[in-house]
């Protein structure tokens, strides 16, 4: 909801003094919606160089976040000259390891610099995604594998450029995930407890990127999959097709993860620009479009990686080339841009993770951003170094992994370390 001024709130209803605490258990945190719900945080950081750490732990590359959940916290890596791919479990109290799993896996996509799946933690049990389509799900105590998949092998996965990258998605008994596999199995939802092909749904000459999400629209409970053809939605339960609206996305980088808001749909992509459907219990419709010819000719948002911010009145985000946007809900018409936040070039970027009144912004320089963001502007509250930018792309070092916030905290990687760093107020 909006209150004067534009601001944006995600506040929950609890007294000044209340204090709520949560984890951060997959990709998007406990709600699967990117927003920070504890409350007791900072307003500002006390420095604005390098933020004091409670632990910091070596990891080797990966684009993957970390996920925290029941005092502990799941990371995976890879160690490219020995190509293992790796799964590690630390105590979110003292960074001690508690375990790890490594297997062999031989890079064959593009960027070869580690897993980019967020691990997922439910029911004491942990479930990862590596680059090249390997699944396991482990007992979360102790890394005993449960069971596992290799999408190649088991599906004849034809690999997205950029490798596997979606989350999967616990839904009761089921684990639902990207595969994009052969004879419709572009989306696979199996028994999370012992692995068992439950149904498989919808096909697509490429794989895409994006997690599949669960909105209810019309009193119907959907699953959401955006792919490089469509927009689909499927029956949770058993993978029947509701609705399909056609969108040909270039490249297949379906990657910001839908939002909802009320009976809409948004989507972005980095070059085919915004879209917004209005969706009902079997159907849906655009509302509006971006007309945007491409990355660099953007009239409202083309993001590459970072999910969107959307309210009722404002939708704030990441275009292609660095710019924090703010558009008009109602017809995706600018209300302005900024590049104090990310800076400028191609794929520059930030993810935008609500807290209160507030917006935390990692970009890729490592920076830690405290900001209100209105109707009015962009308002920096606050910013120091989270972690240092490891990844070299196109001239620059940047870091491209999302940050957990758990524990009144927040848990960062690069392609050397993982750290926890303590946001309490």
């Amino acid at each position: 909801m909006a209150r004067s001024g534009g601001i944006y709130l995600f506040c929950l209803v609890v007294s000044a003094s209340a204090v709520y605490s949560d984890d951060w258990p997959q990709w998007g945190g406990p709600q699967r919606d990117c927003v920070w719900h504890e409350t007791g945080i900072v307003d500002r950081f006390s420095t604005d160089g390098l933020l004091p750490r409670v632990w910091s732990v070596p990891v080797a590359e990966g684009y993957s976040g970390p996920a925290v959940a029941d005092g502990r916290v799941y990371v995976t890596d890879r160690v490219a000259a020995e190509h293992l791919e790796r799964v590690h479990c630390f105590d979110a109290e003292t960074g001690k390891s508690l375990w790890s799993h490594q297997s062999e896996v031989r890079y064959t996509v593009s960027y070869p610099a580690g897993p980019r799946a967020t691990p997922v933690i439910h029911d004491g049990l942990c479930y990862t995604i590596g680059a090249e389509g390997h699944m396991f799900c482990f007992a979360a105590a102790d890394g005993t594998v449960r069971w596992s998949k290799e999408f190649q092998r088991d599906y004849q996965t034809q690999l997205p450029v950029w490798g596997m990258a979606s989350s999967p998605l616990v839904d009761g008994d089921r684990l639902i995930t990207l595969v994009g596999g052969a004879k419709g199995s572009l989306l696979v939802c199996f028994n999370r407890l012992t692995g068992e092909e439950l149904w498989r749904s919808l096909e697509d000459e490429q794989v895409g990127y994006g997690p599949p999400m669960i909105y209810e629209f019309g009193g119907r409970r959907q699953l959401i999959l955006w792919h490089p053809a469509a927009v689909s939605s499927v029956d949770p339960q058993t993978g029947k097709l509701i609705w399909q609206h056609a969108w040909p996305i270039r490249y297949g980088l379906t990657i910001p993860m839908p939002r909802k808001l009320d009976d809409r749909l948004f989507l972005t992509a980095f070059y085919d620009g915004p879209l917004m459907l209005r969706v009902s219990a079997s159907s849906a419709e655009v509302v509006w479009k971006g007309q945007g010819s491409s990355e660099q000719q953007t009239d409202g948002l083309h993001s590459i990686m970072p999910t969107p911010v959307v309210g009722n009145d404002h939708i704030f985000g990441v275009c292609s080339y660095g710019q924090l946007r703010c558009l008009n809900t109602s017809d995706g018409s600018r209300v302005w841009e900024t590049l104090e936040a990310t800076g400028s070039g191609r794929w520059w970027n930030a993810f935008l993770v609500p807290n209160g009144d507030r917006i935390f912004l990692h970009n890729e320089q490592g920076d830690l951003i405290i900001a209100r963001l209105t109707g009015d502007g962009y308002e920096e509250l606050s910013r120091a170094k989270l972690v240092e930018p490891t990844r070299p792309v196109q001239r620059r070092m940047t870091i491209w992994s999302h940050p957990a916030f758990a524990m009144q905290s927040v848990f960062a990687r690069n392609d050397k370390e993982l750290v926890r760093v303590n946001l309490a107020r």
